[in-house]
């Protein structure tokens, strides 16, 4: 079943891009709303699924994947739909950009690793793929090109610097044009510089769409 979206921003006929805003760990689609009122102004149109019970899957990232399954596969089946529903409404893959955050970031992340096609861009804010092993690196630079924002926090108390760094690599292996910063901090946060990155990016692939 498709899942309902909460939409947001520039009407969706004016638009050149579709971003597919996914929460974290408890939170909704009020919070990526929240936030993306700190980026700058770009032609886009969000839109944001909720998980049930506010979470994508049941525990930490950090774990082997079978312990979040089959709650794993079927988020990342909702992503799949979500893609599939914006396409239908004349946003084609190449106008898609996928943003998360935390839990949000780990499910794009684990989704992009392991069925990689290109989209519009990708900002990922705090998180990484998901068990205790690296997916295999995609081939044939199946990413090439699509630039992506990765931004987390250096001693962030739930995603290890590493494995945003080890993330980040496997998107550059897979043929993306990575933004890396990991700020100093201990809070589980998303920066101002983070939003201006992710707006530059935005405003570039926007420019490019049309």
């Amino acid at each position: 079943m498709t899942p309902s979206l909460v939409e947001w921003g520039t009407p969706a006929e004016q638009a050149e891009l579709a971003v597919l805003a996914v929460h974290g760990r408890g939170q909704d689609p009020a919070f990526m709303r929240e936030t993306a009122r700190r980026f700058g102004s770009a032609p886009v149109r969000f839109f944001a699924p909720e998980a049930e019970g506010a979470t994508w899957y049941p525990l930490s990232f950090l774990e082997p994947v079978e312990r979040n399954q089959p709650a794993l596969d079927r988020s990342s089946r909702t992503v799949a739909a979500c893609v599939d529903r914006l396409a239908q409404a004349g946003f084609d893959r190449r106008r898609v950009v996928l943003w998360g955050f935390s839990q949000g970031a780990c499910l794009l992340s684990h989704v992009i690793l392991t069925d990689p096609r290109p989209v519009a861009g990708l900002v990922l804010f705090t998180g990484g793929y998901v068990g205790t092993t690296p997916p295999p690196a995609p081939g044939d630079r199946a990413l090439h090109g699509v630039p992506a924002v990765v931004r987390s926090i250096e001693d962030d108390p739930w995603v290890p610097r590493h494995r945003v760094e080890d993330t980040a690599a496997l998107l550059r292996q897979a043929g993306a044009q990575v933004d890396l910063r990991i700020d100093p901090g201990t809070e589980h946060v998303i920066t101002d510089e983070a939003c201006a990155a992710a707006t530059g990016l935005l405003d570039a692939a926007a420019r490019q769409a049309g």
